[in-house]
């Protein structure tokens, strides 16, 4: 699957061109980046493509030296499962 990686946003599109994965996280105050929604096709559900979503999200933010916050339940747990318990999100 190739992803497309925009300014706050990243995503997948299928091949009608519609939207099939996407993550987004806007900056919500001076360096502190909120994932706040994260949507996968259902026939891609499964797969771990969230996952990869959210992954890709954090490795942005901390590239550009940010700090995240989620609003979005998936990265939430996701962040909770995967992040080091004491890596400041």
């Amino acid at each position: 699957m190739e992803y497309i990686t925009e300014k706050n946003r990243i995503y997948s599109k299928g091949s009608d061109g519609s939207i099939i994965a996407e993550v987004t996280f806007p900056e919500v105050e001076s360096g502190i980046f909120n994932i706040n929604h994260t949507f996968v096709d259902t026939s891609l559900r499964g797969n771990g493509v969230a996952g990869k979503l959210v992954e890709l999200a954090v490795k942005q933010i901390k590239a550009q030296g940010g700090k995240i916050t989620a609003s979005c339940s998936y990265a939430q747990s996701w962040i909770a499962k995967y992040m080091n318990q004491k890596e400041e999100i």
